[in-house]
Parts: C-alpha cells; sequence; structure tokens
C-alpha cells in the first residue's frame, strides 16, 4: 500500500496538473481523456487565464496575443 504525505496531497490539491498556452480567449476542455476525461466545458480567459474546474488545467494566453475585451 502507498501512502501521501500531506505535503504531496496539498501539493497536487492546489497546483494546477497542467499548463497549456492558447492564441483564443474561449476554449474548450474536455480533460484531454477522451472517454476517461469529463464533460466538456468552456472556459473565457480573464486576465490572460482560465483554469478547468474539472480538471485543473490551466490555459494561458500566450505572450503576443492581445486581450483586446476588456474582460
Amino acid at each position: 500500500m502507498i501512502m501521501s504525505t500531506d505535503a504531496e496531497v496539498s501539493k497536487n490539491i492546489l497546483e494546477p496538473s497542467e499548463r497549456i498556452e492558447v492564441n483564443t480567449l474561449t476554449i474548450a476542455c474536455d480533460g484531454g481523456g477522451g472517454a476517461l476525461g469529463h464533460p466538456r466545458v468552456f472556459l473565457t480567459l480573464k486576465d490572460g487565464q482560465a483554469e478547468c474546474g474539472y480538471c485543473g488545467r490551466r490555459y494561458i494566453l500566450k505572450a503576443g496575443i492581445i486581450d483586446r475585451t476588456g474582460l
């Protein structure tokens, strides 16, 4: 039996699992696991980033892409 320390559990909860650079302000996330993913959700980047509430993926607006929406 493998046991996790409190620090490992906290790290997994607090840190997003993956950072993905995008060039649009609205993206769709389905967890990327096909049938093992999660329902597709649409996220709008605010202040250049958004995080999926299901899988924790963090989407970051690529450098050089200008957010002209004022969101």
